[in-house]
């Protein structure tokens, strides 16, 4: 009986963590769309609002959930919360500059690019083993992007997917930076990086002499992305992921990449091009393939035990 009660709790347990998970990706996705309906306001603009929203968001939810100051955490990360949070800074920029020149679609499918530039990244900075099936699905992924920006030849447009690229090459460094803390936290070194782009972001609207005044839309946009896009999503994804293995975890968080072109086209009416379809059905099929042989391994090794 204590074994049904015991089996029935797992599956609850897990059945939330899919929830949250899949949650937090379709708030995830929500960013193109959110960034598309912002009329007047700068990269530089859009990440001071939102980082002020994300900070004050996440001080409040890590100070209730650890019932401790949030500095004091940061305290004790170290170097490894300083390189993740300046990383986070430059992801956010890139993201939000490559989707206000280049199709939602394009920017989205560009990011998911990350888990391989991590495990690449794993390699060389952390001496991490790469399994033989990853390298295969790096080489259909770098194919897949070279389809998706081939046809991109304007200045824009090349430096927009350049951006998107840069973006994931940050949320890479971020991941590391974690494992080179040992961190399985990250909300600390996220509300670090909303810290550390109120001051650059702050310093490079007054170099630039862009107003620290938005108009009420672009505002509240971009506050409403801070607290509900990007910090219910995080808060979201670290409680679901404590209860999911990391195969599920990658599968699930595809629903950003999915999801994020459907709402543009649904309001907007944004499509995508016969190359980022090609390239995103590629791409997609490789973090899917990578996904489900890495946990065919786990659950090998698993029975070998």
């Amino acid at each position: 009986m204590s074994y049904i009660s015991f089996s029935s709790s797992q599956e609850v347990s897990h059945r939330r963590g899919v929830a949250f998970v899949f949650a937090a990706g379709a708030l995830w996705s929500t960013v193109g769309l959110g960034i598309r309906l912002i009329e007047d306001a700068s990269v530089w603009q859009i990440l001071l609002y939102r980082s002020i929203a994300l900070s004050v968001f996440l001080y409040a939810v890590i100070s209730l959930r650890s019932g401790e100051n949030p500095f004091s955490q940061l305290g004790r990360s170290g170097r490894p919360a300083i390189v993740a949070g300046l990383a986070l800074v430059a992801a956010y920029s890139g993201g939000i500059y490559s989707i206000q020149v280049i199709p939602v679609a394009n920017a989205l499918l560009l990011f998911a690019a990350a888990p391989f530039m991590t495990a690449v990244l794993g390699k060389i900075l952390l001496n991490e083993s790469v399994r033989p099936a990853t390298w295969i699905a790096i080489i259909v992924a770098v194919t897949a992007i070279a389809i998706m920006v081939s046809e991109q030849t304007s200045y824009g447009a090349v430096g927009g997917s350049l951006a998107a690229l840069g973006s994931a090459f940050g949320f890479s460094i971020f991941t590391i930076a974690l494992r080179w803390g040992k961190s399985v936290e990250m909300l600390p070194a996220v509300f670090l990086s909303g810290l550390f782009a109120i001051i650059i972001t702050s310093a490079i609207c007054l170099a630039l002499g862009l107003p620290f005044v938005l108009s009420p839309r672009d505002g509240g946009i971009s506050i409403g992305m801070g607290i509900f896009q990007v910090g219910a999503g995080l808060v979201l994804y670290t409680l679901g992921s404590r209860k999911l293995p990391a195969a599920e975890l990658t599968l699930l968080s595809l629903a950003e990449v999915l999801l994020g072109p459907f709402w543009v086209w649904l309001f907007l009416g944004e499509d995508a091009s016969i190359r980022t379809l090609i390239g995103g059905v590629l791409l997609l099929a490789a973090i899917t393939g990578n996904a489900l042989s890495g946990s065919r391994r786990v659950h090998q090794r698993a029975a070998r035990d």
